[in-house]
């Protein structure tokens, strides 16, 4: 990298100060202009840019994480400023073409000014001490994401949303300057700073990364309004589902393709205990907008609960190594809703999936919101309900026929709760058609094919141009066996 000059101390109150003062005054976009040759790249020719590995920040120094940095370029034209914290200050990492290695591209960097650098990813030995495996990026906007061990990148989360429903047009919001501490010799944790800016806030970040079977990032942040906000979307995260056993796919040789499956919520009953929510994900034909009010939250998440190879047969994509992310309030946040934007896309190279905390009462322009969050990247071993969860949900008829108006749900449950029930336990499915539904039929019996139970549902839909909405869960006697299993199903 280059030879960076010293500068000042900095920390979270440092960079909080920056925010509000920068909140105070108008938005200045960044006017910033790419060398033309870089402006003119394509998505293929841009991933061609690598970064050296040999040339890894804190690699020569034999520190326990490493820092590569993202060449602007095609997609990426606004650069980051990135800095180091050292026991000395503050050093400026700068833009070195020497660090990256440039491909079958043929440009001239000998001639750009430092043009800065468009993001940068984190190395440390996740899954084996002989090697520095990539364990989070921060690249665009203000998205971020991280791996946990044994995982493959599928979902990311964000700093902040701005108006992803409620308005004409979202605003996204970006990280435009880095702080990074320099860890010590044995350090298993990173923190970094980071300053977010858009046309209508401004916010400080501090992440703080522990790499594990499930690695965990610490939030902690501090927003500036500018203006008034639509929906003000708290720790956001992104996803992709294409398709799944819900909605198969007519001619794709893969049963299942999707980031994430569902969007689980725990939220906090009053009495100590929590209440879960499953909502399975689909691929709509247009937006369809959940909102899920919640007075005290627990958490919430953007889940991978599939697990399985066979259910997706992809050798490449492994969808089934790819993480959830969950959500866990420090604090009390309040009462609010957790928000599900839900879009159509044609194939899995688009994310479509939008889940955020959305509080009820918006901070003034001027007055702070601060917030903290741990965010949990989770593979085989996942936040679920302490009783019982959803397996599996499926809709389509079997060898009886259905009327044109009807449908037929599936759902397998599994849990301690569920294995726990005497051979004759007589087990109730508790049912409510919430929007556009009649019941028509409903069961519930073991499932010993694979353990657990299983719940069919025949129900009616009363207006073709509606989505269909339901919640169920199974119970025994007075006691919920399950978590709310709650489907909304979208018009054709």
């Amino acid at each position: 990298m280059c030879a960076p000059a010293l500068a000042h101390a900095f920390g979270f109150e440092e960079v909080a100060e920056r925010a509000k003062a920068e909140a105070a005054e108008p938005y200045r976009a960044s006017t910033v202009a790419l060398p033309s040759e870089l402006a003119q790249l394509d998505y293929d020719q841009t991933r061609d840019i690598r970064f050296r590995p040999e040339r890894a920040l804190w690699r020569r120094d034999g520190l326990p994480f490493e820092l590569m940095f993202f060449h602007l370029g095609g997609y990426h034209t606004e650069p980051v400023r990135v800095h180091e914290i050292t026991p000395e200050g503050v050093r400026p990492v700068g833009f070195d073409p020497k660090d990256f290695d440039y491909g079958k591209n043929r440009l001239s960097p000998s001639r750009w000014p430092d043009i800065g650098l468009a993001g940068f990813r984190v190395h440390y030995a996740l899954n084996t001490p002989a090697y520095k495996d990539e364990l989070a990026v921060f690249l665009g906007a203000s998205y971020f994401r991280a791996l946990g061990g044994g995982q493959r990148y599928g979902l990311s989360a964000r700093g902040l949303a701005i108006d992803t429903v409620g308005a004409p047009r979202e605003e996204f919001p970006r990280f435009k300057e880095f702080w990074i501490e320099r860890p010590a010799a044995g350090a298993t944790s990173l923190t970094i700073y980071a300053l977010l800016d858009s046309p209508r806030a401004s916010g400080a970040y501090r992440f703080t990364l522990h790499p594990g079977a499930q690695t965990r990032v610490d939030v902690k942040a501090a927003l500036y309004l500018r203006a008034g906000v639509s929906t003000l979307g708290i720790a956001p995260l992104t996803s992709m589902f294409q398709h799944g056993e819900n909605n198969p796919r007519r001619g794709e040789f893969r049963p299942e393709v999707h980031d994430s499956d569902g969007l689980a919520i725990a939220a906090g009953d009053g009495a100590g205990g929590s209440e879960w929510l499953w909502r399975p994900l689909v691929n709509p034909s247009r937006a369809l907008v959940s909102s899920f009010a919640v007075a005290e939250l627990k958490g919430f998440g953007l889940m991978q609960r599939d697990r399985a190879f066979s259910n997706y047969e992809d050798v490449e994509a492994r969808y089934e190594l790819r993480p959830g992310a969950w959500v866990v309030p420090e604090g009390d946040w309040g009462p609010g809703r957790v928000q599900l934007l839900q879009l159509p896309t044609p194939d899995e190279t688009h994310d479509n999936i939008v889940a955020h905390w959305t509080p009820d009462r918006m901070p003034p322009p001027g007055e702070p919101l601060a917030f903290a969050y741990r965010l949990h990247f989770q593979g085989d071993a996942q936040q679920r309900p302490p009783n019982g969860w959803t397996l599996q949900s499926r809709l389509g008829r079997g060898y009886a026929k259905l009327a044109p108006d009807e449908f037929q749900y599936v759902v397998d449950f599994a849990g301690p709760a569920l294995d726990a029930l005497a051979a004759d336990a007589a087990v109730d499915a508790v049912v409510t058609p919430v929007a556009n539904a009649r019941l028509i039929e409903r069961n519930a019996y073991r499932n010993d094919a694979r353990g657990g139970w299983r719940m069919t549902l025949r129900v009616q839909r009363l207006d073709p141009t509606q989505p269909v909405e339901l919640r169920a869960f199974l119970q025994h006697g007075s006691h919920a066996l399950t978590e709310t299993w709650t489907t909304l199903t979208p018009p054709d």
